[in-house]
Protein backbone atom coordinates (compact mmCIF):
# COMPACT_ATOMS: atom_id res chain seq x y z
CA UNK A 1 0.00 0.00 0.00
CA UNK A 2 1.34 3.24 -0.98
CA UNK A 3 0.20 6.43 1.42
CA UNK A 4 1.15 9.61 1.61
CA UNK A 5 1.06 10.06 5.47
CA UNK A 6 1.85 8.35 8.80
CA UNK A 7 1.85 9.07 12.43
CA UNK A 8 4.64 7.52 15.27
CA UNK A 9 3.83 6.45 18.17
CA UNK A 10 6.70 6.35 20.16
CA UNK A 11 7.83 5.94 23.19
CA UNK A 12 11.72 3.96 24.89
CA UNK A 13 10.77 0.48 24.03
CA UNK A 14 7.90 0.32 21.56
CA UNK A 15 7.18 1.87 18.21
CA UNK A 16 4.03 1.59 16.21
CA UNK A 17 3.67 3.40 12.66
CA UNK A 18 0.48 3.91 11.24
CA UNK A 19 -0.16 4.52 7.53
CA UNK A 20 -3.50 5.75 6.32
CA UNK A 21 -4.97 7.12 3.54
CA UNK A 22 -8.91 7.87 3.03
CA UNK A 23 -9.93 4.13 2.94
CA UNK A 24 -6.99 2.00 4.38
CA UNK A 25 -4.95 1.57 7.61
CA UNK A 26 -1.86 -0.57 7.67
CA UNK A 27 0.39 -0.97 11.12
CA UNK A 28 3.27 -1.98 11.85
CA UNK A 29 5.55 -2.26 15.64
CA UNK A 30 8.29 -2.01 16.30
CA UNK A 31 10.25 -3.05 19.91
CA UNK A 32 13.14 -2.94 21.12
CA UNK A 33 15.84 -5.29 21.99
CA UNK A 34 17.81 -4.99 25.38
CA UNK A 35 20.95 -6.60 25.06
CA UNK A 36 21.95 -7.69 28.97
CA UNK A 37 26.14 -6.96 28.66
CA UNK A 38 28.68 -5.53 30.94
CA UNK A 39 30.16 -3.74 28.60
CA UNK A 40 29.76 -0.10 29.00
CA UNK A 41 26.83 1.58 27.00
CA UNK A 42 24.70 -1.28 26.13
CA UNK A 43 21.81 0.73 26.73
CA UNK A 44 22.76 3.27 24.44
CA UNK A 45 23.50 0.76 21.61
CA UNK A 46 20.05 -0.80 22.15
CA UNK A 47 18.61 2.35 22.36
CA UNK A 48 20.00 3.44 18.73
CA UNK A 49 19.78 -0.35 17.50
CA UNK A 50 15.84 0.57 18.53
CA UNK A 51 15.69 4.13 16.75
CA UNK A 52 17.71 2.39 14.09
CA UNK A 53 15.04 0.41 12.89
CA UNK A 54 12.44 2.83 13.36
CA UNK A 55 13.95 5.32 11.23
CA UNK A 56 14.31 2.34 8.51
CA UNK A 57 10.54 2.03 8.74
CA UNK A 58 9.32 5.31 8.02
CA UNK A 59 12.13 5.41 4.75
CA UNK A 60 9.57 5.79 2.14
CA UNK A 61 6.76 8.03 4.07
CA UNK A 62 7.04 11.59 2.74
CA UNK A 63 5.05 12.50 5.73
CA UNK A 64 5.49 11.43 9.03
CA UNK A 65 3.51 13.16 12.80
CA UNK A 66 5.43 11.46 15.22
CA UNK A 67 3.46 11.36 18.89
CA UNK A 68 4.47 10.18 22.27
CA UNK A 69 5.82 10.94 25.68
CA UNK A 70 7.83 14.53 25.96
CA UNK A 71 11.43 12.52 26.61
CA UNK A 72 10.56 9.93 24.27
CA UNK A 73 9.85 12.58 21.23
CA UNK A 74 13.38 14.79 22.28
CA UNK A 75 14.97 10.83 21.98
CA UNK A 76 14.19 10.03 18.82
CA UNK A 77 14.48 13.69 17.52
CA UNK A 78 18.15 13.73 18.59
CA UNK A 79 18.53 10.57 17.34
CA UNK A 80 16.92 11.76 13.78
CA UNK A 81 19.05 14.84 13.72
CA UNK A 82 22.11 13.19 14.66
CA UNK A 83 22.42 9.82 12.50
CA UNK A 84 19.53 10.21 9.60
CA UNK A 85 19.33 13.86 8.55
CA UNK A 86 17.79 12.37 4.94
CA UNK A 87 14.98 11.43 7.28
CA UNK A 88 13.96 14.87 9.57
CA UNK A 89 12.55 16.53 6.52
CA UNK A 90 9.84 14.05 6.52
CA UNK A 91 9.17 14.22 9.92
CA UNK A 92 7.00 16.85 9.91
CA UNK A 93 4.98 17.24 13.59
CA UNK A 94 5.92 16.27 17.07
CA UNK A 95 3.11 15.82 19.02
CA UNK A 96 3.33 15.34 22.94
CA UNK A 97 0.61 12.43 23.90
CA UNK A 98 -0.59 10.10 26.88
CA UNK A 99 -1.68 6.83 25.62
CA UNK A 100 -4.64 7.24 22.39
CA UNK A 101 -5.83 3.90 21.01
CA UNK A 102 -4.73 3.45 17.10
CA UNK A 103 -7.93 5.16 16.27
CA UNK A 104 -7.90 7.94 18.08
CA UNK A 105 -3.89 8.56 16.71
CA UNK A 106 -5.12 8.12 13.23
CA UNK A 107 -7.85 10.73 14.15
CA UNK A 108 -5.27 13.09 15.69
CA UNK A 109 -3.06 12.66 12.51
CA UNK A 110 -5.86 13.15 10.62
CA UNK A 111 -6.59 16.79 11.63
CA UNK A 112 -3.12 17.45 11.87
CA UNK A 113 -2.38 16.52 8.38
CA UNK A 114 -5.31 18.50 7.03
CA UNK A 115 -3.98 21.46 8.91
CA UNK A 116 -0.46 20.68 7.69
CA UNK A 117 -1.60 20.37 4.11
CA UNK A 118 -3.10 23.38 3.96
CA UNK A 119 -0.74 25.71 5.41
CA UNK A 120 1.58 24.23 2.54
CA UNK A 121 -0.88 24.39 -0.29
CA UNK A 122 -0.79 21.36 -0.93
CA UNK A 123 -3.87 19.12 -1.44
CA UNK A 124 -4.41 16.39 0.83
CA UNK A 125 -4.09 12.93 -0.97
CA UNK A 126 -7.81 11.08 -0.89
Amino acid sequence: MTTFHAVLRIDHQNAEVLQFDAEHLQSQRIKAHTHHTAQHASGVRSEHEFYAAVCEALAEIPEVLVAGSKTALADFRHYAEKHRPALVPHLVGYETIDHPTAPQLVAMARKFFLRYDRMAGTPTPA
